[in-house]
């Protein structure tokens, strides 16, 4: 006989499953307007800093004839003879006052830097009477603006008998309110208090802590400081204007509002004012340029404790 062996009967193939239709990002469609609303005020923030930053160095290349009459977003043919007049205008009384926003600017930046540094340092890692109400005092100067302090700051020049002098402008820019408050941010942020506390145990004090545990960790936030001093001493008007007479101690800023008063009796003084204005602003994108790898890293450090 021959015997039926009974196999099971296979399995039906599974229907395949039909493909998922993607749906619609409604979310993303609801905040288009919000978006382009955003976008639309960045770029014209851009176009507003830029701009003017962009017409400079047109303007820069044209003479006085230039300047009032064609195209304002095209180059011109006297760029050589502008920076030659430039150079050579009262004896070269313009390098004179770029040299003196160099020192004040830099003296302001490393050494104001530093102090703002220690300051900063001092308020977040160390405990003393009047802590509070002398940090309180640190954060009322932030509010308050640089022009209300000018009148008061010459009147104490004028009775130890600083005006008219370096000193008049370098003392006022070694004490920046700002510059301690975020001196404070990038202390706590930067450097663990655990490190401190692994120095004094190994015999340092205070002050070597400071100087070979703190500073070094705190490097790219004093970078950061004294960019922002920089910029605000290099760019200060009002303190110089007040406090000196001798324009062989103008900085730039001062000396090219001298020669734009004169423009009216002289139009030819515009091309000196548009190529002085030019020349300000190369130190500014150079100490940008070779310190914003610090700069960068100093701003996301102090902005995320």
């Amino acid at each position: 006989m021959t015997s039926v062996i009974d196999r099971p009967a296979p399995r039906a193939a599974a229907p395949a499953k039909p493909p998922r239709t993607p749906r619609r990002n409604l979310a993303g469609g609801r905040h288009l307007p919000s978006k382009v609303a955003v976008n639309g005020l960045l770029i014209l923030g851009s176009a507003y800093m830029v701009l003017p930053l962009l017409w400079l160095v047109f303007a820069a290349t044209k003479n006085a004839g230039e300047l009032y009459s064609g195209d304002a977003f095209a180059f011109g043919s006297d760029l050589v003879a502008n920076m030659q007049r430039l150079l050579g205008q009262d004896d070269g009384i313009f390098l004179r006052w770029l040299g003196n926003s160099i020192l004040y600017a830099g003296v302001g930046a490393i050494v104001g830097g530093f102090v703002s540094l220690m300051a900063g340092y001092a308020f977040d890692k160390f405990e003393f009477r009047g802590k509070r109400g002398l940090y309180a005092s640190v954060l009322v100067g932030v509010l308050i603006p640089n022009t209300a302090t000018v009148i008061p700051l010459y009147l104490l020049a004028a009775s130890i008998g600083l005006t008219n002098t370096i000193w008049a402008v370098l003392i006022p820019t070694l004490c920046n309110p700002f510059s301690v408050y975020l001196a404070r941010v990038f202390s706590s942020g930067y450097l663990p208090a655990e490190t401190l506390e692994a120095a004094r145990v190994d015999g340092a004090g205070p002050i070597r802590s400071f100087l070979q545990v703190g500073f070094p960790m705190l490097v790219p936030g004093f970078v950061t400081i004294a960019l922002f001093q920089f910029v605000g001493i290099w760019n200060n008007f009002m303190l110089p204007l007040i406090m000196l007479q001798n324009r062989d101690l103008f900085p730039s800023s001062v000396g090219i509002a001298l020669w734009q008063s004169q423009v009216q009796q002289n139009p030819e003084f515009s091309t000196l004012v548009i190529a002085g204005s030019f020349v300000s602003v190369l130190p500014l994108i150079i100490a940008f340029v070779m310190l914003q790898r610090f700069w960068r890293a100093g701003l996301s450090a102090g902005s995320v404790k």
